[in-house]
């Protein structure tokens, strides 16, 4: 590539469409960061203005994809100095089983390509396409004094009247997108390594064991016989005074009431009988108190 001018004024013209089936046919992704994408392509000259031309899918056919597309159209529309221009998407009556088609941007791209060349608004324009029906406008743009720059995919048999009419052909590979991915470029996988061979282990002579020495077999003591169980006695159960009838559950408790000591029967002590005084031998000289002595004992009786 020539040396490139500082002041060069430059346009870029992408055709969005094109843009994203060729980077899913080539990369198998799309999530390309549009402003890296054109700081590459622009390198240290002055960038004017990106042209981004795309068509909305219809909202009623496909609801999802209108979503998506709208999420990526607000970012496009984020980047500094990006203006994006949106055609018409045709849908027939043979929809889903025929695809629609576009209308209206391939016109749109060569009109505002010529406009901004008659106003003298860039000295270099890039196109970001592989359609060869650009082929008249990039002539027109030579013929009025201007550079004309083209991106493309693949190789170099593709777009052969493009790269013919270009003044600088810039050629999309893994190099040119290095950098430009929204999400980091998955790395490559790496080779299993050979799994390495344990260290070879000498054998170690083996040791000879000691024959154990059979010992004596120690004599048991006989068994000894249990002693005798002991016969249950029976458990004298203490009589227990009669307790007074509970009162019904509902009915609080009443605490009993003690019992007043019972006297106790004393034994009949056994009666002894007085000792009778015997009476002294009656002399001879005292007669009379034998008559009397009936008497006493009849008071006695």
């Amino acid at each position: 590539m020539a040396d490139l001018d500082k002041n060069d004024r430059v346009m870029i013209f992408i055709d969005g469409s094109n843009m994203y089936h060729s980077l899913k046919a080539h990369f198998h992704r799309s999530d390309i960061d549009l402003g890296k994408f054109c700081d590459k392509l622009v390198d240290k000259r002055r960038l004017v203005r990106i042209y981004y031309y795309n068509v909305e899918v219809g909202q009623r056919e496909e609801p999802e994809r209108f979503k998506d597309q709208k999420v990526f159209f607000d970012s496009v529309e984020a980047i500094p100095y990006t203006e994006l221009r949106l055609g018409r998407l045709v849908y027939t009556s043979a929809w889903p089983n025929t695809p629609p088609y576009e209308k209206g941007v391939d016109v749109m791209l060569a009109t505002d390509m010529l406009t901004h060349c008659y106003k003298n608004n860039y000295d270099t324009a890039i196109l970001v396409a592989g359609d060869s029906d650009f082929v008249g406008a990039l002539q027109a743009v030579k013929d009025n004094g201007k550079h004309v720059e083209v991106a493309l995919f693949g190789e170099e048999r593709t777009s052969v009247i493009l790269r013919k009419v270009a003044d600088v052909v810039h050629v999309i590979d893994g190099n040119l997108l290095r950098g430009t991915w929204k999400m980091p470029t998955p790395s490559r996988q790496q080779k299993p390594r050979r799994p390495q061979r344990p260290p070879l282990v000498q054998p170690q002579p083996a040791q000879p064991q000691a024959t154990p020495q059979p010992q004596p077999a120690q004599q048991q003591p006989p068994p000894q016989q249990p002693p005798p169980a002991a016969q249950p006695q029976p458990v004298q159960q203490p009589s227990t005074p009669p307790q007074a009838p509970q009162p019904p559950p509902s009915a609080p408790p009443v605490p009993p009431q003690p019992r007043a000591p019972q006297p106790q029967a004393q034994a009949p002590q056994p009666q002894t009988q007085a000792p009778q005084p015997q009476q002294p031998p009656l002399q001879p000289w005292q007669p009379w108190k034998q008559k009397q002595l009936p008497e006493k004992e009849a008071d006695l009786a």
